[in-house]
């Protein structure tokens, strides 16, 4: 039994919490590790995207990873890309302004499964329509869902935040505040 935790590096205790997920489901925890170009319409949002493979390693070592694989772009796409579609779905809420992106993703956990062919693979809800839609194409694998991962702030924690001013992040706190408020 192999269980497979996708991630784009950039690691977070977000990630490590996938990861220590994984590893209550088998001893043999792979953690790819692939800016999947597919998914981004701006090159230059590519291109910033953060990396940090030496601390990458370090950290899904530390939550039970048993091998963290860096897969090339030739490794996953090598010759004509067969890309899925998301489908209506893929264009509401985040898909509206992000057109293709979840083609992307679904094109690359796909790819991923037929390399790894592993049993089970974890995705976080925080990206709720993602995993909505993986959901939706996974035939062979389980698809296990993890909780967010939030900081003590109660801002969701993401590779990108790194990215945000404190303006910026104070305003990405009121989602999080608003959903507190929405639970009581």
């Amino acid at each position: 039994m192999t269980v497979l935790v996708p991630t784009m590096g950039s690691l977070h205790r977000g990630h490590q919490a996938l990861i220590k997920r994984a590893r209550t489901v088998s001893k043999e925890v792979i953690v790819s590790i692939f800016v999947n170009p597919l998914q981004f319409e701006n090159k230059e949002d590519l291109e910033k995207y953060p990396r940090s493979p030496q601390l990458d390693i370090k950290l899904a070592t530390l939550a039970g990873a048993t091998e963290v694989w860096f897969p090339e772009y030739e490794d996953i796409y090598p010759g004509e890309i067969t890309t899925l579609s998301a489908g209506p779905i893929g264009s509401l809420y985040e898909g509206a302004s992000r057109p293709a992106h979840f083609d992307g993703v679904l094109t690359v956990v796909n790819r991923l499964f037929e390399i790894v062919k592993p049993t089970h693979a974890v995705f976080g809800e925080k990206d709720f329509q993602q995993l909505f839609l993986i959901k939706g194409i996974s035939k062979k694998v389980e698809i296990i869902s993890v909780p967010t991962v939030r900081s003590g702030s109660g801002l969701a924690l993401s590779s990108r935040n790194i990215r945000l001013s404190e303006i910026e992040q104070e305003s990405a706190l009121i989602i999080s505040k608003a959903l507190t408020a929405a639970s009581v």
